[in-house]
C-alpha cells in the first residue's frame, strides 16, 4: 500500500513548508483542507479555524480522528529605540534554540526577514556563563532605528516563524520545523485519501479533523469537540524518541523512530479503544511502541476524552527527535505506520459500538 510516494510527499513538503503559528493557521488550513476535499463528503470549520472534512456524513454516530494544525513561533513584544526586537512566546517556543536562526516576521505588507542575533564568542570570553534567556535574545532586521521597524509594518503582535523548511535525511528521515503536528495532519489526510481509493464503507459518519491552538492548552480541540459531540476519538500527535543523547530514559521511557508509532496509558485513555488499536495493530502486523502519561497526556486527547459527558478517546503518537526545535526528525516508517493503524481501527469500529466498563 503506497502512502508516501512522489505525489502525496509533495503535499507534505508544500504543507509542512508552510508556517502556521498559533493562532494564525488560516494559510496551512487553506492548504490541508484543499489537499483532503477530493476525499470527503463534506467539509467544515468554526470561528477560530479548526477544519474538518466529513466521510459518510448525517449518521448519529460520529467518530473522530485528529491532529494539531499549529506551530510553536513567537511574537514581536518590544523594539528598541536602535531599531532591535525582543520577543514573547507563542506557545513552548525555546528560547536556547534561537540564536543565530534566520526568521520570517509576518506583517500585513508581507514577511520581513530576520534574524536572531547573538554576541559572537570573541566578546563572550570575559562572560563565559552568558547564555540565551527569553530576556536577553533578540531580533535583528538590519533597521537603523526603531522607525525603519514600523516603516517595514513590524509592529507589537506580528508573529514569527523561523525560516527552516523541511529536508530527508539518509532516505528515511524527514526534518525540519513543526513536524509537531503537521506531520499528524498529514497522517489524517492520507486516511482519508485511502477510504477514499479503497471504496471502503463505514457505518458511521468519520470526522477528520485538523486543530487549531494546540498549543497553547488544546484550546482548538476542546472548542471543536463541543461542536462535533463525538462518540469516539482517535486523536494523533508526536512524542519524544528517548534514544538520543542527553535523554534519561528513566524518566521519559523508552521509545525510538523508526520502531513504530506509541500507544499511551494515561487516565484520559478510554482502556477498551486502547485494546481495538492493540488489536488492530497485531492483525495488521503493525509494530507498536508503549509509553505511559501518569496525569494528562498533554495533547489534544485530553480535550475530546473530557468533553461533554465524556468521549472515549486514545492517543496514536509518532515518534520524534528533537521537539520544539527546527530539526524535528521523524522516520518515513512510523509515519506510514500510524496512517495504517489509524485505517485499521478504523475498521473495527462499529456502529453504535459501547465502550463503557460497567
Amino acid at each position: 500500500m503506497s502512502i508516501i510516494n512522489k505525489e502525496t510527499e509533495t503535499f507534505l513538503f508544500e504543507y509542512l513548508n508552510n508556517s502556521s503559528p498559533t493562532g494564525f493557521e488560516v494559510e496551512g488550513q487553506k492548504l490541508w483542507l484543499d489537499y483532503v476535499r477530493p476525499f470527503v463528503d463534506e467539509w467544515g470549520s468554526d470561528e477560530y479555524g479548526t477544519v474538518y472534512g466529513v466521510i459518510n456524513p448525517a449518521k448519529d454516530y460520529k467518530v473522530v480522528i485528529e491532529a494539531h494544525a499549529d506551530e510553536i513561533s513567537w511574537f514581536v513584544h518590544y523594539i528598541t529605540d536602535d531599531g532591535f526586537i525582543y520577543v514573547a512566546r507563542n506557545g513552548g517556543s525555546d528560547h536556547q534554540i534561537a540564536p543565530s536562526k534566520r526568521v520570517h516576521i509576518h506583517t500585513a505588507k508581507g514577511v520581513v526577514k530576520g534574524v536572531f542575533g547573538w554576541p559572537a564568542i570573541h566578546t563572550r570570553r570575559s562572560d563565559s556563563k552568558l547564555t540565551p534567556t527569553l530576556d536577553n535574545i533578540f531580533i535583528d532586521v538590519g533597521a537603523k532605528d526603531r522607525e525603519e521597524v514600523l516603516s517595514m509594518g513590524i509592529h507589537v503582535g506580528c508573529v514569527i516563524t523561523f525560516e527552516d523548511e523541511l529536508v530527508k535525511l539518509n532516505g528515511r528521515f524527514y526534518t525540519g520545523r513543526a513536524l509537531d503536528n503537521r506531520m499528524g495532519g498529514f497522517c489524517i489526510a492520507q486516511v482519508a485519501r485511502l477510504i477514499r481509493e479503497q471504496s471502503i464503507e463505514l457505518p458511521y459518519s468519520l470526522y477528520i479533523v485538523n486543530s487549531v491552538q494546540e498549543e497553547v492548552g488544546l484550546r482548538g480541540a476542546g472548542m471543536i469537540a463541543h461542536t462535533i459531540q463525538p462518540n469516539v476519538a482517535l486523536v494523533t500527535d508526536v512524542t519524544h524518541d528517548t534514544t538520543t543523547p542527553l535523554v534519561d530514559k528513566k524518566k521519559h521511557g523508552e521509545i525510538a523512530c523508526g520502531k513504530g508509532p506509541t500507544i499511551t496509558y494515561a487516565p484520559a485513555v478510554h482502556n477498551k479503544l486502547l485494546q481495538l488499536i492493540v488489536e488492530a495493530a497485531a492483525a495488521a502486523d503493525i509494530p507498536l511502541q508503549r509509553e505511559v502519561a501518569s496525569r494528562s497526556t498533554g495533547t489534544d486527547t485530553d480535550a475530546f476524552a473530557y468533553s461533554g459527558g465524556g468521549v472515549p478517546s486514545a492517543l496514536i503518537s509518532l515518534p520524534l527527535r528533537y521537539m520544539h526545535t527546527t530539526v524535528e526528525m521523524a522516520h518515513k516508517d512510523d509515519i506510514e505506520h500510524v496512517v495504517l493503524l489509524l485505517l485499521e481501527t478504523l475498521k473495527r469500529i462499529e456502529y453504535g459500538q459501547s465502550f463503557h466498563y460497567l
